[in-house]
This record gives C-alpha cells, sequence and structure tokens, in this order.
C-alpha cells in the first residue's frame, strides 16, 4: 500500500474541537496515524505548512442528474444518453468543490446515480462517494404528479403509486435495479399549488411500507417533507433523513428528539434564500414571496435553530442543480447554517464533515467524516481558515489538495 505523510498542516478533525498542528499519516484508503513528528519514512510527503487540514464534505441532498434545471421539462425531455453524461459532469464538479461524498437524494431518472455511481467506484469516472438516489415516488395528485385526464404524461419526474401494494412494488423495482436510497415525496411544496407545503398527501400506511420494504434489502429511505403532519408520519414510520422540515409545533419536537440518534435532518435552505434574493432573471423576488417562500424561510429558521438546541444531526444539503442555486455551489450552506440556524463556524462545519459521514455509513461498521486514525481518508487542504470565513471552502482555487480514500484528486500545494 502507498503511504503519504502531509506534513505541518493546521488539522482540523471534525468533531468540533479546536485544531492543532501536526502530521496525518495515510496508509492506503485509511488514516494510520494523527500526531507530530510523523515519520516520513517510506511516504510521498505533502507539505502542509500554513494550510488548513479537515475531512472532505458531504452533500446531503443530492441530485447529481440536475444542472441549470428551470422547470421539470429539464429533467424529463432529455434522453437517457445525454443525461447520463450530464450526471458524470456533475459528480465530477462536486468533487472538485471538495465534496468527497454525496447522499443521492433522488434522480431524474431511476439509474442515473447508479450508473455514475458503479463507474466512479470501477475507477472509469472521477466522482465522489455516492450512495444513488431512486427517483421520487409520490401519489397521484401529489408533488411530482404532472399528469392530467386530458393530458397523460407517463415518464413524468416521479414514479406515482397509489396504496401500501404499489408502494411496496415500486420500492422493490428501485431495489432491484440498484439505488441506494428510496425517495418519498410525503407532503406538498411551493412549485405544485393543488399541494402546498403544508399538506400531507401521501398516507403512513404507504410510508411504512417503503420503510419496511427498503430496509428488508439493506437500503435507506429519505423523505420530502415540509408540514407537520408529514415529519411526525416520517420519523413514526422509521424514515432514516428527513428533508425541508419547515413546520413543526411541540409535539414533532418532541419526537425529533426521542429520533435523534437514529434519524438525519437536511434543511436545504440555500433553495429559499437564492430564490428570494438571486433567481433573477429566472424568478423574481415578488414572484417567490406570492409563492410563500418568505414564510417557508421564515419558518425554516424557527425549526431547525429549534431543532439545533436540541442536539437534532443536521446535514448541509441545499437541493442544488437549479439554475438559481447551482451544483457547484453546495459549499455555500455552510454560510446558511451560520446566518439562519444559528450554527457557529465550527458547528456548521461539522454538520458539512462528520455529521455527512456518519450519514453516509448508517448501520454500517465504515468510519468516514472524521480526521481519526482508522477513518477513511477523506480529506481537504484548504488555503485559508474556514473556522473564521466559510466562505474559504466555496471557491475551488482555495482547495489545494483534494484527497478521497487515500488518493489524490487534486494537489496544487506546491504551485
Amino acid at each position: 500500500m502507498s503511504k503519504t505523510l502531509i506534513r505541518g498542516a493546521r488539522i482540523w478533525d471534525g468533531s468540533g474541537a479546536e485544531p492543532t498542528n501536526g502530521d496525518l499519516l495515510i496508509n492506503g484508503d485509511r488514516i494510520e496515524a494523527v500526531g507530530s513528528g510523523l515519520s516520513a519514512e517510506g511516504c510521498e510527503v505533502i507539505d502542509a505548512q500554513g494550510m488548513f487540514l479537515m475531512p472532505g464534505m458531504t452533500e446531503g441532498h443530492g441530485h447529481l442528474s440536475f444542472d441549470n434545471v428551470t422547470a421539470t421539462e429539464d429533467l424529463i425531455k432529455p434522453g437517457v444518453e445525454e443525461h447520463t453524461l450530464l450526471t458524470a459532469r456533475v459528480a465530477e464538479r462536486l468533487l472538485d468543490q471538495g465534496f468527497t461524498s454525496v447522499w443521492g437524494a433522488s434522480e431524474a431518472k431511476l439509474r442515473l446515480g447508479v450508473a455514475v455511481r458503479n463507474e466512479i467506484e470501477a475507477g472509469n469516472l472521477k466522482g465522489p462517494r455516492i450512495r444513488a438516489g431512486s427517483l421520487e415516488i409520490s401519489v397521484t395528485g401529489a408533488m411530482g404528479d404532472e399528469s392530467r385526464l386530458h393530458d397523460p404524461r407517463p415518464g413524468g419526474p416521479s414514479h406515482i403509486v397509489d396504496g401500501p401494494e404499489e408502494m411496496r412494488k415500486a420500492v422493490r423495482l428501485a431495489c432491484r435495479e440498484g439505488c441506494d436510497n428510496i425517495k418519498l415525496d410525503v407532503s406538498g411544496d411551493p412549485f405544485y399549488p393543488g399541494t402546498p407545503a403544508n399538506t400531507t398527501p401521501m398516507s403512513y400506511e404507504e410510508v411504512k411500507m417503503a420503510v419496511d420494504t427498503a430496509h428488508s434489502f439493506g437500503k435507506r429511505v429519505n423523505a420530502h417533507v415540509r408540514s407537520i403532519a408529514g415529519a411526525k408520519v416520517c420519523l413514526k414510520a422509521g424514515v432514516d433523513a428527513l428533508f425541508h422540515c419547515e413546520f413543526t409545533d411541540e409535539e414533532a419536537l418532541d419526537m425529533f428528539e426521542e429520533a435523534k440518534d437514529r434519524v438525519y435532518v437536511v434543511p436545504t435552505v440555500s433553495l429559499f434564500h437564492t430564490l428570494l434574493y438571486e433567481a433573477e432573471p429566472y424568478m423574481s423576488a415578488d414572484v417567490a414571496r406570492m409563492m410563500g417562500i418568505d414564510r417557508l424561510l421564515e419558518a425554516s429558521q424557527e425549526t431547525h435553530t429549534a431543532l439545533r438546541k436540541r442536539g437534532i444531526k443536521h446535514v448541509i444539503g441545499g437541493d442544488f442543480g437549479f439554475a438559481w442555486s447551482p451544483n457547484g455551489t453546495n459549499a455555500r450552506d455552510i454560510e446558511f447554517f451560520v446566518k439562519y440556524y444559528g450554527y457557529s463556524p465550527a458547528e456548521a462545519l461539522v454538520c458539512a464533515t462528520a455529521n455527512g459521514g456518519a450519514m453516509m455509513t448508517m448501520g454500517t461498521d465504515e468510519k468516514l467524516g472524521l480526521l481519526k486514525e482508522g477513518y477513511l481518508a477523506d480529506m481537504l487542504l484548504v488555503n485559508g481558515d474556514p473556522l473564521t470565513d466559510t466562505a474559504a471552502v466555496v471557491d475551488a482555487n482555495n482547495l489545494k489538495l483534494i484527497m478521497k480514500g487515500g488518493v489524490v484528486h487534486k494537489n496544487t500545494t506546491a504551485a
């Protein structure tokens, strides 16, 4: 196995502890030692003097097949061949931006994430670790169902099911086709006026069937959920990761706290911020407010601040892939966690690293997301200090070293 010694770095291990100056030794795909004065015998040495060493980041709500999307037509119309190439390009872009792992929320076609994941694991493509997301599963009349009696649209942006048995079959299909994560559209959404964000079209019985079926295959379930009732359904049914979660009440907050050792929450705050302040010319701020985005952002701020105080494991992930919030700008979520939810920069970085690594490896003995002995060697060398300036990890030019599994993706430390 090849050995690499990173010498003289300011090491932030991802736990939230203060950084220390020292060396880090990588043996194969693992971290072998962290300390000072480590031997360089038999090692390739990387001089990290004056730089900040941190774990690689995890995108917790990945849509690798979304690129500059402005409408669902952008997800439906591309042929599978072109869409596969697009997905591969986005995957490499995220690794270039310091995201060594991606939790796939869902993709525009069932096997896009699966195919790209497989090629990355085989060494044929460059990209992060990927848990491949399924096509979204929704119910008739809800988010993702764009058919009408006079205009049926098979092959739309979601797999439409009704009832537990249809759900069982849809989940089994996604598992058979190699998906790691099953995506459920439990609640409504501001982009679907017929089922706004506070509605809950999917039933508990359907969600529970999805969870039981996925777990029987060793897969995980994540859910689009904005409503109070939807969050309670998901927590009761055993959903593994909840996205959005803007609306809440005391009962829901108590349920989150009771489940905090097993569940991960990904707020996707950047979508609201960019829609309100940065979506021109695709959408005006007035239209965003008419859609209720400002109220959703306020609710998100209140709910996730409360969840932070209760010790819920947040993971960054902003529903990136739209024209106003493109894939590649994902690290901005760290800044938004500080701005909107009251995290310190160090705490927000934990959400981007340690929490994300734990989410990626839940239910396994694998170790990811910390710079500690025995952990997978995913890490970044940053020219800057993200603990005082979170924007340091947004600009890829500041990422002097990107390593995944002990393999160097980028090294400009000598430049």
